[in-house]
């Protein structure tokens, strides 16, 4: 009774999360759509999008920490690079980070209903497979720097199978653009998400969880070269790693009805436990 119980519960939460994310977007997606068809409209659409963020997470419910390891704000413009767990990254980013923020996605993301053309417009878009793509972006991310648009960048190209435990190899992109640019670098971690909403193949689980986001001190680039990037993604690399905790370690699993019938069964069971 107790696993149908909290199978129930988590049903539920589902459908509320999902509710308070499509809500606010409904009610921001006409001026959406129209501000990201005028050349000025960038600025007006992010703040839409901080708004839908910001209702969302409140309305989960959820604790959100966050842990600001520099007092003084970031500098702008700078380059956030970020890992990537959850597709709650995002709306996380757009919630914490003042002002307008561009942001890197993959092209597929341009392709979601609705919303992923609009995303389009207004911030810039990836197929890491063509180097032509991969071309635009870069002078698309260098002509916001020079207006004075940071940008956050998810190093590691696409989310890790393993989030909270171990990181993809962080790209070079992010570094490149930051050294010739000569704007610093701003380590970001996000390692609970994924035990919020991990990111699975044709499912929806969401599980209340708390969230947490850590923003590392600026990293100068100043007088930093290309040479210099190896060493400068082991540094960023290790921050973001050190930001791990334990109850991340182990992406959560399908939820069940069942009870576990083994004592095997059970202990993969457990990491679903800390969501329930």
């Amino acid at each position: 009774m107790r696993h149908l119980l909290r199978y129930i519960g988590q049903r539920l939460y589902t459908t509320w999360a999902v509710f308070w994310f499509l809500v606010p977007f409904v009610l921001i997606y006409p001026l959406q759509w129209y501000f990201s068809r005028r050349p000025d409209g960038g600025g007006v659409v992010h703040a839409l999008n901080r708004f839908w963020s910001t209702m969302s997470i409140a309305m989960w419910g959820v604790p959100v920490e966050v842990v600001r390891h520099s007092r003084e704000p970031a500098p702008r413009p700078c380059v956030y690079v970020a890992n990537h767990g959850s597709y709650v990254d995002i709306m996380m980013l757009f919630k914490h980070i003042p002002g307008f923020l561009n942001m890197m996605g993959k092209s597929s993301l341009a392709k979601v209903p609705l919303w992923g053309p609009n995303f389009g417009r207004v911030y810039v878009t990836v197929d890491r497979a063509s180097a032509v793509s991969r071309g635009r972006a870069v002078v698309a991310a260098r002509r916001g720097l020079a207006q004075g648009k940071s940008i956050a960048i998810f190093a590691e190209g696409r989310i890790s199978p393993r989030p909270g435990f171990e990181m993809l190899p962080l790209l070079e992109g992010a570094f490149q653009l930051a050294i010739e640019a000569g704007v610093p670098l701003v380590p970001v971690c996000m390692p609970l998400n994924h035990m919020f909403m991990p990111d699975v193949e044709k499912d929806l689980r969401v599980r209340y969880h708390r969230l947490k986001i850590v923003f590392h001190p600026p990293i100068s680039t100043t007088g930093l070269t290309l040479a210099d990037i190896p060493a400068l993604k082991a540094r960023v690399a290790a921050q973001l790693a050190g930001d791990f905790l334990p109850e991340g370690a182990v992406k959560p699993g399908p939820s069940t009805w069942r009870a576990p019938a083994t004592a095997n069964a059970s202990a993969q069971e457990q990491p679903q436990s800390v969501n329930s």
